[in-house]
This record gives C-alpha cells, sequence and structure tokens, in this order.
C-alpha cells in the first residue's frame, strides 16, 4: 500500500511579506475580480495563480503567454526573498479562523500514488480543460501553488498533538481574503516524528476541494515518472478532521419555468412535495426539505418520505433528490453540468442572492438547499461513488501563496 503523505520544503512568504502575498483561491475569482484585487499590490499571488491580469486586457488566461507570464511572477517574488525556501522537510500546521470558528489542519504533500489507488479519495469528476489548465500550471511553474483540502476521520490523539503543537509561535498569520485568518506553525523535529505515525495511522484521506488540482498533479506525475520518491509523485495538501470542516448549501437557480405558469408549476411540485408559503426567506433546517423563491414569494417544499431511497449514498443526497423530483421531471434539467439553464449559488452569497436573481429576470425560481454533511462525502466516497456536480460549497477556503510545493 503506498504511503498517504511526506512532509515538504515550503516556498513561503516571509513573516513580514505574507499580507501583501495571500490571495484568494485562483479559482474563485474572475480575470477581472482578481485584476482589482491586485491593483497596487505587486507582491499578491494573484500575479502567480491569474497572470492573465499582468497582459492587456482581453488576453486569454489559457495563452503560452499566461503561462510564461505566471513563472516569470513567480522567480521575480523569490528573487526579492518575498518568498523563502525552507532548508528541510517538514510538516506544517494549518488554522483557519472565521467569524470566531477555528479549524486546525496538517500541511504536507499526499502521494500521488495512493491518490491512484484511491487511497486519498476523491467524490467528484472533473472537467477536461480545467485539468489541462493545472497541468499547465504546475509544468510551466514547476510548482504546485493551490493545495489541495483534504479531510481525514477526526482523530483524537491528533487533535491532541495539534494542540500541543500550535502553542508555539506562528511562521506567520494574516488576514486572508473574506476576514479569515489563516495562521501556519512548522513543525519541530519532535512533531515531525510524532505527526507522521498517526498520520500513517489513518486509513485514507478525503478531498473536499481541489479535484482538478489533485487530478493534474496525478497527470504531471505520469508524464514525469521515474522514481516513487521524486517530488512530482506528490502533490500539495491540508488535511482538517471532519468534524471541524463546515460545508455551506450549494444552491439552484433556473432561467425559465420550462413553460409553465408559477400556479402550474407549485400544482406539479405538490405532486411529490408537500408546500407550504413562508411569510420571509428562510433556509431549510432539515435534510429531504428545500427553500423555493418563485414570483416574489418563498415558499417551503419538504419531500414525501416514501419517495426517499435512504440506502443510496448518492440518491439520498438532498442535491439528487432535488434533480431527480423536480429539476429534471418537471422544468426539464438534464446534465446539470451542461445545461445552461441552470446556475448555482455558493451559500456564503445567503439567501438574498437568490432573490436578486429571481427579482433581477436572471432567473425564474431559486432553490435553497440543506448542506451537505461531511458523513454523507465520506460514505459516498468510501462506496466508490461520485456525488452530483455542486454538491457542497466548503467556507473558509484555504488561501494561495502561503505554502508552495517546489518540484526539484
Amino acid at each position: 500500500m503506498a504511503k498517504l503523505v511526506r512532509p515538504f520544503a515550503a516556498l513561503r512568504p516571509t513573516a513580514a511579506s505574507a499580507a501583501e502575498v495571500v490571495a484568494p483561491p485562483y479559482d474563485v475569482v474572475s480575470t477581472d475580480e482578481a485584476r482589482a484585487l491586485a491593483a497596487g499590490r505587486p507582491r499578491s499571488f494573484l500575479h502567480i495563480s491569474r497572470p492573465e491580469i499582468d497582459l492587456p486586457e482581453g488576453s486569454s488566461p489559457y495563452s503560452d503567454e499566461a503561462y510564461a507570464q505566471g513563472a516569470r511572477s513567480l522567480e521575480r517574488l523569490v528573487a526579492e526573498r518575498v518568498l523563502v525556501r525552507e532548508s528541510k522537510p517538514t510538516y506544517y500546521l494549518y488554522r483557519m479562523e472565521m467569524s470566531g470558528r477555528i479549524q486546525t489542519g496538517i500541511a504536507f504533500v499526499g502521494s500521488v500514488r495512493a491518490y491512484e489507488q484511491n487511497l486519498i479519495k476523491r467524490h467528484e469528476l472533473t472537467r477536461p480543460d480545467k485539468e489541462n489548465d493545472r497541468v499547465r500550471n504546475i509544468a510551466t511553474l514547476n510548482a504546485q501553488t493551490g493545495p489541495v483540502l483534504l479531510a481525514y476521520r477526526a482523530s483524537d490523539a491528533l487533535r491532541e498533538l495539534l494542540a500541543i503543537a500550535t502553542n508555539a509561535a506562528p511562521l506567520f498569520s494574516v488576514m486572508g481574503p473574506n476576514d479569515v485568518v489563516h495562521t501556519v506553525w512548522g513543525a519541530t523535529p519532535a512533531t515531525d516524528a510524532t505527526l507522521e505515525a498517526e498520520l500513517d495511522k489513518l486509513d485514507a484521506l478525503y478531498i473536499a476541494d481541489g479535484h482538478h488540482r489533485s487530478a493534474a498533479a496525478a497527470r504531471v506525475a505520469a508524464q514525469r515518472r521515474g522514481s516513487p520518491n521524486a517530488s512530482h509523485e506528490f502533490f500539495l495538501c491540508v488535511a482538517f478532521p471532519h468534524d471541524e470542516m463546515r460545508i455551506l448549501d450549494y444552491n439552484r437557480v433556473v432561467r425559465d419555468l420550462n413553460g409553465l405558469s408559477p400556479d402550474a408549476l407549485l400544482a406539479r411540485i405538490r405532486e411529490s412535495f408537500s408546500v407550504e408559503r413562508l411569510q420571509a426567506a428562510r433556509s431549510p433546517a432539515a435534510t429531504e426539505t428545500f427553500a423555493m423563491f418563485l414570483a416574489g414569494a418563498w415558499y417551503e417544499l419538504k419531500l414525501r418520505s416514501a419517495l426517499v431511497p435512504r440506502r443510496d449514498p448518492v440518491a439520498s443526497l438532498d442535491v439528487s433528490l432535488l434533480q431527480d423530483h423536480l429539476l429534471a421531471p418537471i422544468l426539464n434539467i438534464g446534465d446539470p453540468r451542461t445545461d445552461a439553464r441552470i446556475d448555482f449559488v455558493g451559500g456564503v452569497r445567503g439567501l438574498a442572492e437568490l432573490e436578486r436573481r429571481v427579482q433581477s429576470g436572471r432567473a425564474a425560481v431559486a432553490f435553497a438547499l440543506h448542506a451537505t454533511r461531511m458523513e454523507q462525502l465520506m460514505a459516498v466516497a468510501d462506496a466508490g461513488l461520485l456525488m452530483p456536480p455542486k454538491s457542497t460549497w466548503f467556507e473558509p477556503k484555504l488561501a494561495d501563496g502561503l505554502l508552495t510545493h517546489v518540484l526539484d
């Protein structure tokens, strides 16, 4: 069986430069948003992760020049000693604090072989175009700059170990996007050995966010191969205990009512759901329950219990229940990965964003879902199955630029 993880010598910002470097994940901002966030911030990691912002407006983020520009920006920050390389491999402790809520994890490099053997388990399909982008990014930079967010089944031993290790002075602590405080410690040699022993006891790790990054790392490893201990046989990860991770709802909006009037839509929905008009917007308080905004009013929809296939870890997910009993049969939404009539809104934006989409005319109806639970995600991954698209929205998100894995 492949070893799951190992320590690495990170390329990281100095304590003095971390606030200038920290950036949101490359895939949660558009080119225009990235350009605005990086304005007046020449050391922002967005110059590396979204290098098209330094090219003429309209330049493709997938052009040869964009990837080359990212490599030049990385070289510049290293030359200026804004980013420095650790002298030896170690594990790192990584804490995120948002609105008083704390989660503490371990940063390491995960084994590509363990990923290929499904010991680092995935639960989503990937898109070839996004994979291709990350492959070119890694190959051009000769580094992995965006960490994969992992979960592990909570361990009392690891929790106690992290509590002790994080009493030391951190390498840096910085306020990142969305007022999330990111704090990183380097492990001591003694802690390194104990961490490794406890990590070796884990049966599996679960990809929470970063399927394209991990798939791209595996493709780069397949292209280079050679020694199983080579740096390209491992990919950048941060893993948290499953019970500290926070999944928000991932909601749906549909552009039209498939030729139905609002009253006709409600009538069709009542065939499978109980329907109650709400006095105000209210998120679903339980599974198998949905909130719908239609024609200026909020409704609570409860799927009839007999229709829930409780023994199927995928079909019993709320995202599946909504798709299988309403979006597909009533609104004719086929494959939500490719159907242009459906869009997805992360729960971090709140119910007000769903109202805005409908009231602006950009959508005809909106649905708020109960958030997927970590236990459900792990059950799907353990069964070797895949979740529907846009099933999970993890918050807070790891920042870009704080830890980079260089492929030596």
